[in-house]
């Protein structure tokens, strides 16, 4: 994530973002009886959100919606160059962790005055540790859009031939399922590439306390909650439960999973799909999903990642109330039924998952989806920081070199900090700035 605040960023980027944008022809146009709307999509939604269109339009005569596809690997940057150039588009699909640093940027509408006015868009349908992604800096600037988060893809066949009855829920019963399987014979039981920060991440969200301390301005990762989580985290290697390796060393991780080369992988909601295709139709009953286990004996599951991309309007959109409409209409759970169909993405609504499906089955008991729907429940929101990203791939630069016997808990935390504290320190600047001059005006 970027370190941009808003005065450099517009100093720094407008010579180079204003007329390449300009040129691009992304200004919106308002004829003397229709609105154009420009909306920023990214990935596989970017594929289909025209498909949403035709039914908005249809409701909404007076309105075009242009939808532009964007890459993920690019969005970012062109979000921030089009700030700069003051060529936003009406409204986007915004990661959720890239919020606090638009909201830092006053790029976003704040949208409470909205939502005031729409008592069908109610809090309460939204799952919490979700809705509490979307507001940064006090304001509420986006609407969740779909929803991510990350458990347990586990090979239930493999547990049960090793003698594990049952899924475990808690960090003593994932212990002891791992060393059940390696006592049968599988040697490296769980797959953690040492690629990616979400599963650390998701079990230091399981623990109090909090990943920054004063208000984000400095880390804390020596904490003692962050440090047990690494301490599981690292024991898995240690015991050798888990390969030393990337994602990209994996082969094939569906052939892998297919062959029992593990039977746990913590991922996403995009691997139901995977597996479903990837899988053979004989293991087809053989896997299934779970929570992530909680890390006090006996409680049940704990928490997860709080993911997802949300639904944004840009403050120099001049068709705010077309914007609004189309947001709203994007989040009614018809709609985002229909988006689930056509991308997979689950919807941040409970009243969503309990539409009837194809048959009778909802999506909160489909056999995949289900644990999905029980962990969304229990989730936690990333610190709400501009700089959270670059905060990310530190943590996971710094298990990587534990994982590899580079460093200890006590190094590995230590330096972390200090790492994370660098990296704030613009940050700090800022708040003290800020409270300075709030202070002056009192």
């Amino acid at each position: 994530m970027s370190r941009l605040n808003s005065v450099w960023t517009r100093r720094r980027l407008l010579a180079a973002g204003a007329s390449g944008l300009a040129g691009a022809g992304l200004m919106g146009c308002r004829g003397d009886t229709q609105t154009t709307l420009r909306f920023w999509a990214m990935g596989r939604e970017g594929e289909v959100a025209a498909e949403l269109m035709e039914g908005f339009e249809h409701e909404h005569p007076g309105i075009k919606v242009r939808v532009e596809q964007l890459p993920w690997t690019a969005a970012h940057e062109k979000l921030l160059t089009a700030f700069a150039g003051d060529a936003t588009p009406d409204l986007a699909q915004v990661g959720n962790t890239w919020l606090p640093e638009m909201q830092a940027l006053g790029a976003l509408e704040p949208l409470e005055p909205y939502l005031a006015r729409t008592p069908a868009l109610a809090a309460a349908d939204y799952f919490a540790g979700i809705w509490a992604t979307n507001e940064a800096g006090g304001q509420r600037v986006g609407l969740p859009w779909y929803v991510d988060t990350r458990l347990m893809f586990v090979r239930q066949d493999l547990l049960q031939r090793a003698g594990v009855r049952t899924i475990p829920s808690d960090w003593a019963g994932w212990r002891a399922a791992l060393a059940r399987l390696r006592g049968a014979g599988m040697d490296t039981p769980i797959l953690l590439p040492t690629n990616e920060f979400e599963p650390l991440l998701a079990l230091a969200l399981q623990q109090p306390g909090e990943l920054l301390r004063d208000g984000g301005r400095f880390g804390n990762f020596s904490a003692p909650g962050f440090r047990a989580a690494l301490g599981f985290y690292l024991e898995r290697f240690q015991r050798g439960e888990a390969p030393g390796l990337s994602n990209n060393q994996v082969a094939n991780l569906w052939q892998e999973f297919g062959r029992g080369t593990f039977a746990f992988y913590i991922s996403g909601p995009w691997n139901i799909g995977e597996f479903k295709r990837r899988l053979p139709p004989e293991l087809a009953t053989a896997w299934s999903t779970a929570e992530l286990p909680g890390p006090v004996a006996g409680q049940g599951p704990g928490a997860s990642i709080a993911g997802g991309a949300s639904l944004a309007m840009f403050r120099r959109s001049r068709h705010k109330a077309e914007a609004w409409a189309l947001i709203e209409y994007l989040s009614r759970p018809a709609v985002q039924q229909q988006f689930y169909r056509l991308t997979g993405d689950l919807p941040p609504r409970r009243s969503t998952w309990q539409l009837p499906l194809e048959g009778a089955a909802t999506l909160a008991q489909d056999r995949h989806a289900a644990a999905f729907f029980r962990q969304l429940e229990r989730v936690r929101p990333a610190p709400a920081v501009p700089e959270w990203e670059r905060i990310a791939q530190e943590m996971q630069l710094a298990a990587a070199r534990a994982v590899a016997g580079q460093a200890d808990v006590d190094a590995t935390v230590r330096a972390l900090d200090a790492r994370v504290d660098g990296i704030l320190e613009k940050r700090r600047w800022m708040l003290d700035r800020a409270a300075t001059r709030a202070g002056g005006r009192a």
